[in-house]
């Protein structure tokens, strides 16, 4: 069972002051975060690609690639590239890059995104969502297989027996698949026999999405792939404190103004602190709390859901900086040994 922290690296106006940190200052601190996650004993770090004034990292493998040469163990993987936007050679030359700085610790994680700000950005037509997804995806797989690539399609010009580099360190340069829950998209990874990741985001109850990772399951063994094999992740936002009362007070002023900004680029209802307190029940979707309270609700995901990795999404929207590092380390130091632990014990038993 592999635990770690994903951020879209925010930077959003501090709820207290109504400053904003600049985007410079805001990626100076993710290092810091990501070394100490490493310190810790946590096993992966995720950073989103945005291209949005209140995110600042366009470029997930530059950001993480600062932090490589200063890190030993610690997995780095986007979370997640926004695939259909991107050229698939670049975003592979860049996390092969990461690969050979981290010494083979570097991961793709791709998707369709939830932001389409990089689809004018880069001259992409939003008509084409999801062909450009599949097509990319194609292309960015055989990349992955084989130092010498042709290719052709329909959105990017054709490659005709051309090396791709640098390489990897690892044989394969893992790729996964995240969704926020599309049949669709579980089908798709399960039958390519690629990780998976679920974005356990938004108004959802996480037990939810057992459904599916039994439809990912299902098509990776229809499909001739070993499903037991085949890890699932899920990313859900949450924070730690030693006490439960204190991480819900202090996790709650940045995930309230965040929230509500996005509910109305959405045309969603307000946010409310009913809606927050709900969330950070036992069965609600926000991991908040102190670290048993925290442990418990991963570990009852991995049972009823059936996840071998968990992202916690710290910070939603700007929180101090020392509040971070604290739920960072006590993630590391006093979340996941519980949870490894009870993990094992449970697995052991249901051998």
């Amino acid at each position: 069972m592999e635990l770690g922290i994903s951020t879209f690296v925010e930077t959003t106006p501090d709820v207290e002051t109504g400053t904003t940190m600049s985007h410079a200052e805001r990626m100076r601190e993710v290092v810091e975060e990501i070394i100490l996650a490493d310190e810790v004993g946590l096993d992966v770090y995720g950073v989103g690609e945005h291209h949005r004034p209140d995110f600042a990292a366009s470029s997930p493998a530059v950001v993480m690639a600062a932090a490589a040469s200063r890190t030993t163990r610690i997995r780095l993987t986007s979370a997640v590239m926004i695939l259909s936007s991107a050229d698939p050679v670049r975003v592979f030359q860049d996390f092969a890059t990461l690969d050979g700085i981290s010494n083979g610790r570097a991961e793709i994680m791709v998707g369709r995104g939830s932001f389409t700000e990089s689809f004018p950005l880069f001259g992409c037509d939003l008509n084409d969502y999801e062909e450009l997804f599949e097509e990319k995806l194609d292309l960015l797989l055989k990349l992955q297989a084989s130092e010498r690539v042709s290719w052709e399609g329909k959105h990017r010009p054709a490659i005709h027996n051309l090396g791709i580099y640098p390489r990897p360190v690892q044989q394969l340069l893992p790729v996964w698949i995240a969704s926020a829950g599309s049949p669709e998209s579980a089908v798709r990874a399960g039958a390519l026999g690629l990780p998976f990741a679920l974005a356990m985001i938004g108004a959802v109850r996480p037990l939810q999405f057992a459904s599916q990772v039994q439809l990912y399951k299902e098509a990776a063994a229809k499909a001739g792939h070993d499903s037991s094999r085949l890890p699932v992740a899920a990313h859900a936002h949450g924070f730690i404190a030693d006490s439960t009362p204190k991480a819900i007070e202090q996790f709650f002023p940045s995930t309230y103004a965040r929230t509500n900004v996005r509910a109305v680029e959405k045309g969603l209802p307000a946010y409310h602190r009913s809606d927050y307190d709900a969330a950070c029940s036992f069965d609600g979707a926000l991991y908040v709390g102190d670290p048993e309270t925290v442990a418990d609700k991963i570990i009852h995901l991995r049972k009823h859901v059936g996840i071998t990795r968990f992202l916690l999404h710290v910070p939603h929207g700007t929180m101090p900086h020392a509040q971070v590092m604290e739920a960072i380390r006590l993630l590391g130091t006093e979340v996941a040994p519980r949870v490894r632990a009870e993990v094992e014990r449970w697995e052991q038993d249901n051998l």
